[in-house]
């Protein structure tokens, strides 16, 4: 076993549950975004990003940052 995996498990050992699962979320999300596919954006969300881009008056984002990092869970 390598020293990297060999210091993951010792710190895995000695944290908590509910640090030991943040950790697994993080493993599992490195591994579905290093298989994602590339997806294109549509008109709609090239104008909404343009609209933000270009500092546009009108623009008005659907949730907030704050609501986004709920909605995330962060």
């Amino acid at each position: 076993m390598s020293n990297v995996k060999e210091r993951i498990l010792g710190a895995v050992t000695v944290m908590s549950e509910a640090d030991a699962e943040k950790v697994w979320e993080l493993i599992q999300t490195t591994f579905i975004l290093s298989n994602a596919k590339t997806a294109t954006p549509s008109a709609d969300e090239i104008h909404a990003i343009n609209a933000y881009r270009n500092g546009d008056p009108e623009y008005s984002p659907y949730l907030s940052q704050d609501e986004l990092m709920k909605k995330l869970k962060l």
